[in-house]
């Protein structure tokens, strides 16, 4: 991204790759599967007018770290991915931020809240309900909607095989509304998505979602208490299957927000609207 600098930074036991850019108080920007900090181009450097913009490649995908999953499937747990995060923005001299996630993103981004409350001045999650929340909700509808979910916790090396095959822009097409959905996609976005892409860690992350992200999700009975704009695409399953605003009621104090004009790929597809949005929510905090 333009006026963006690349930077790598070791946290305990990880090396993220990032871009940083602009001035003012600081935004950690997370992204979503099967994606890598470049789908943040269109909002990043809007932003970057007047926040501290931060957006890495979560371990497993992009330029960060791709360890081989363990048998718990913890070193691809949010827990472990947010405790990046945190390290990440302290290297770089950010004691507390905003913080928005979209996708597997905005499920690092809960879990950093959950953990590190005192570090997120305010949460947004984009199209998403809580992880918790959605598979205990499972029905016929949302598995076939979201059927990738139950592929990629299968044992290795099954999906693995199976999505070396296809690549992500076969997932991009099936979660982006068919070929019609590509459009919103960038061909320098695209093609650093197909760059980066690496089956096992992208399934690692989805096994650690159905198995060690639930025991930590069940373990949390308090709700967070900062901020939280939750924002997802009308023409999207979570508008068709949740309610979003309520599934965040249950988890947070302070949540509002709004379906917008658009399907899952709310920072590509609708990136004005977006930080609008974002700057209408921090600018009343």
């Amino acid at each position: 991204m333009k006026n963006f600098q690349t930077r790598k930074i070791k946290t305990s036991s990880a090396t993220i790759h990032l871009e940083k850019g602009g001035e003012g108080p600081p935004v950690l920007l997370l992204h979503g599967y099967p994606e890598t900090h470049a789908m943040w181009h269109r909002v990043a450097p809007e932003l970057a007018r007047d926040y501290t913009v931060v957006c890495p490649d979560l371990r497993g995908y992009g330029d960060s770290s791709k360890p081989k999953g363990l048998p718990d499937h913890s070193n691809y747990s949010k827990r472990a991915m947010a405790k990046d995060m945190v390290e990440v923005m302290a290297a770089l001299g950010h004691r507390r931020f905003h913080v928005v996630g979209h996708d597997r993103g905005g499920r690092v981004a809960h879990r950093l809240a959950r953990d590190h409350g005192e570090r997120v001045k305010s949460l947004t999650v984009l199209d998403i309900s809580p992880t918790l929340k959605m598979y205990e909700s499972t029905n016929m509808q949302f598995a076939k909607a979201y059927y990738h979910w139950f592929f990629l916790i299968q044992e290795a090396p099954l999906p693995e095989k199976m999505l070396a095959g296809m690549g992500p822009d076969y997932i991009l097409k099936r979660l982006g509304r068919g070929k019609a959905g590509l459009k919103f996609f960038s061909k320098a976005a695209m093609a650093e998505y197909v760059r980066c892409f690496n089956p096992h860690s992208t399934c690692e992350d989805y096994r650690a979602a159905a198995t060690i992200d639930l025991v930590h999700d069940r373990k949390n009975k308090t709700r967070i208490t900062m901020p939280v704009l939750a924002l997802w695409g009308r023409q999207g399953v979570i508008e068709a299957l949740f309610d979003c605003l309520a599934d965040w009621h249950e988890v947070a104090t302070d949540v509002r927000g709004k379906a917008l004009q658009c399907g899952h790929f709310i920072p590509e597809e609708k990136p004005r609207e977006l930080v609008a949005e974002l700057r209408r929510f921090w600018k009343g905090l």
